[in-house]
């Protein structure tokens, strides 16, 4: 099972992950700041991505990947224009903000129940107990222990339990890459490279990726950590998360789609989870570590953020330990009498909303040639919610 690769792998992870806990880095505002972001970004999209890219795009998958995350770059640079000009108060109370925030808050709630009751599915996938019921309880376990941290101590305990599962999380991300790296270098030895064909095209093709822009999202929880950060702080730590999201899912997919083929049939979340049992032994395992890591601190994040976002929606008539109290409420609710595959495309279109309308209010407070930008942004943003093609992440 301890191959030369096995070992090259845990080596990644372990020292990636002593890296990210290095005082000097970990006390490092900016860094911080990040943190909640990318939790957000790298969420559970990100096993699932891979395979679906590889399925629908082929070779082209990669251009797709770029684009997507381009896409979230101009909407994060919507956002951080909109952080600039409200500044350190964190308090745009005009009607615009209120309608997008509240769309945004809709969004969280759902999100936020979807993460957790993926983190129930995946748990009991490696216990005897695997039916709904146990997931259930796992999933308003997980809940309770994210109500518990962060009405205890707010988002500082939140935040702490955050860096923990992010470092897990990209450090079994390092492993992965080093192992596809190792894999992909072999397959080229051997010329057993391959060029994927594209199965969708057309406008099945436009909708698959307005779809996907959901994987990539979060990185508009920076918007709401006004209580933690100031707007500069905010502002670095989104374009950094952004950045380095970046730089992960479109190795991650150029390694996966040139030397993977894709499991024939129905994709599950799981897909990427067989198809590295071809790479290594050993990263199976650790990416089911991953996802169980990477639904929690997604969870954790856009609970951080959606504290900070009720605290302005209610006019700061609710305390952020109130607002975590309240999503997590409805988020059991949810969990017991719905099913959050069924409503997850309600939360991706809500997503789009909101990109939209913080595109939409840089642009009246914008003119000459930003402004026409800004419009057409809210534009794709709007064809986004109305066409997209919902993909769960």
């Amino acid at each position: 099972m301890f191959n030369i690769l096995s070992i090259a792998i845990l080596a990644a992870c372990v020292v990636s992950g002593a890296v990210l806990f290095l005082p000097f880095l970990r006390n490092r505002p900016v860094w911080r700041a990040m943190v909640t972001p990318l939790a957000s970004i790298i969420g559970s999209g990100f096993l699932v991505l891979g395979p679906i890219l590889a399925e629908g795009y082929g070779a082209w998958a990669p251009v797709v990947m770029a684009l997507l995350c381009l896409g979230a770059w101009a909407f994060g640079s919507a956002i951080r224009e909109n952080i600039k000009r409200i500044g350190d108060d964190n308090d745009d109370r005009s009607g615009y903000e209120m309608v997008a925030s509240a769309m945004l808050a809709l969004a969280y709630v759902i999100s936020v129940a979807y993460y957790l009751n993926l983190f129930g599915a995946f748990a009991v996938q490696v216990s005897p107990w695997q039916s709904q019921f146990a997931a259930r309880i796992v999933t308003t376990a997980m809940f309770l222990l994210v109500l518990f941290l962060g009405y205890g101590r707010g988002f500082t305990m939140l935040e702490r339990a955050e860096y923990l599962t992010v470092t897990i999380k990209l450090a079994i991300i390092t492993g992965l890459i080093v192992g596809l790296a190792w894999f992909f270098y072999d397959a080229g030895s051997a010329g057993e490279l391959f060029v994927p064909e594209l199965h969708t095209g057309g406008w099945p093709a436009i909708t698959l990726a307005f779809g996907l822009l959901v994987t990539v999202q979060g990185f508009e929880t920076s918007r709401y950590l006004g209580n933690s950060y100031d707007a500069k702080t905010r502002i670095s730590s989104m374009r950094l998360a952004q950045i380095v999201s970046t730089l992960i899912y479109v190795v991650y997919v150029v390694l996966l789609v040139f030397a993977h083929h894709v499991p024939e049939g129905e994709l599950s979340e799981t897909a990427i989870i067989d198809m590295m049992k071809d790479v290594s032994p050993i990263l199976p395992g650790l990416l089911i570590l991953a996802a169980l890591a990477a639904q929690f601190s997604a969870a954790v994040a856009d609970t951080g953020g959606s504290g900070g976002l009720l605290v302005e929606l209610s006019k700061r008539r609710l305390t952020a330990k109130q607002g975590y109290a309240v999503l997590c409420l409805i988020g059991i609710a949810l969990t017991w009498t719905a099913d959050v595959f069924e409503i997850i495309s309600y939360a991706s279109r809500a997503f789009a909303l909101y990109y939209a309308a913080q595109a939409g209010i840089a642009a009246r407070h914008a003119s000459g040639a930003r402004r026409f930008a800004w419009i057409a942004l809210a534009a794709l943003g709007l064809a986004i919610a109305i066409f997209g093609q919902s993909i769960e992440g």
